[in-house]
């Protein structure tokens, strides 16, 4: 296999460089004036080995919620930037998953009008999907991914040592989005994903090939669609039921756990609007539904689900902006009335009428 994958963008082409020992490109970094946003969690995991390598002047360490990625956390990141005396020239390097890709991310765009970033994603979730792609997200209270840019890394590395000190809903909420991938395509891969699904909880070192071919799937549309105007707009299959799942529970449900189980919901939306049959109904709940999480169903509260659904930013007017799928690899844009009869459809499938 290739050690690096070349991903085309209007801003800037950039490599995602698959590495075998994250602290040689650190010091690297280090020789070219980089400053360093680094998750909290990696920090205290792996705290002897960059304490070495990167300078307290030039590091911040963020815990990684979702309460920082807001406004306020970048402005306090650039107000801190700014008194270290980072200059336009230099580099912020990203360390940690998706929450400190988007405040490092969004932060580089808009100090100085702009300056490079790098990323090292630690979460099968960012080194399978989130890597690549451009987009900058941040809440807005309780509305998710509201405000952002466009603004890719300058490059990614990818080291796969990362993923030995994730737990077990870490590697499941990267899954789903490597399922939303091969739903969306019809990979052939998706068969052997549902097959080894056990071993590869277990053994992270099976993840090489789902993590490089989610990639490759996700490249092949960004390069031709990268502002989301078309294409790419059927990424967001599970996401617009995923996010409010996300938000309602308070984040107690991962990302990309939640994102399975939207994409269980929009099937059932397609199976109940007659858009999906039931065998393929059935096929794909009974493939999502290993990566669930345990959750009381019974602790939503559907009035704030529903107000949050129809806050999304998919959506038009008073209708909720989905992306329902016929089968695997055929899948389209959808406004949905958010009636009574759409709110009738979600106590249904909650309820386990399947």
């Amino acid at each position: 296999m290739s050690d690096s994958l070349l991903v085309k963008s209007l801003f800037r082409n950039y490599q995602v460089n698959f590495i075998g020992d994250f602290s040689q490109q650190l010091k690297l970094l280090v020789e070219q004036k980089s400053f360093f946003i680094i998750d909290a969690a990696i920090w205290e995991l792996y705290k002897e080995k960059l304490k070495d390598i990167v300078p307290e002047k030039f590091r911040l360490i963020i815990e990684a919620g979702e309460n920082n990625k807001s406004l306020d956390k970048c402005r306090e990141i650039i107000e801190i930037l700014v008194a270290r005396k980072v200059r336009r020239n230099e580099k912020l390097v990203a360390i940690g998953g998706g929450v400190i890709q988007d405040i490092t991310a969004f932060s580089a765009s808009i100090i100085y009008r702009g300056i490079e970033w790098v990323f090292f994603p630690t979460t099968l979730l960012a080194q399978a999907d989130s890597c690549i792609g451009s987009k900058t997200s941040i809440n807005l209270g309780d509305k998710k991914n509201l405000v952002g840019n466009f603004y890719p890394p300058s490059a990614v590395f990818i080291d796969l040592y990362f993923l030995g000190s994730l737990s077990t809903e870490d590697i499941k909420s990267g899954l789903g989005e490597i399922m939303h991938y091969y739903i969306y395509a019809a990979s052939p891969l998706f068969a052997e994903l549902i097959r080894d699904y056990a071993m590869i909880i277990k053994n992270r070192k099976m993840l090489e090939k789902h993590i490089r071919e989610s990639l490759q799937i996700k490249k092949s549309v960004i390069e031709n669609d990268e502002f989301d105007r078309g294409e790419r707009n059927k990424f967001n299959y599970g996401h617009t039921f995923g996010h409010a799942l996300e938000s309602v529970t308070d984040y107690a449900i991962k990302h990309g756990q939640a994102v399975t189980i939207g994409m269980d919901m929009a099937n059932f939306v397609s199976l109940k609007t007659g858009f999906m049959c039931p065998e393929i109904f059935r096929d794909l709940h009974i493939k999502l539904s290993m990566n669930f999480p345990e959750f009381d169903w019974n602790k939503i509260d559907f009035d704030r689900y529903f107000s949050l659904l129809a806050k999304d930013k998919k959506n038009v007017g008073n209708n909720v902006g989905c992306i329902l799928a016929r089968e695997p690899g055929i899948l389209i844009k959808h406004q949905l009335p958010l009636d009574n009869q759409f709110k009738e459809m979600i106590h249904a499938y909650f309820s386990g009428e399947l």
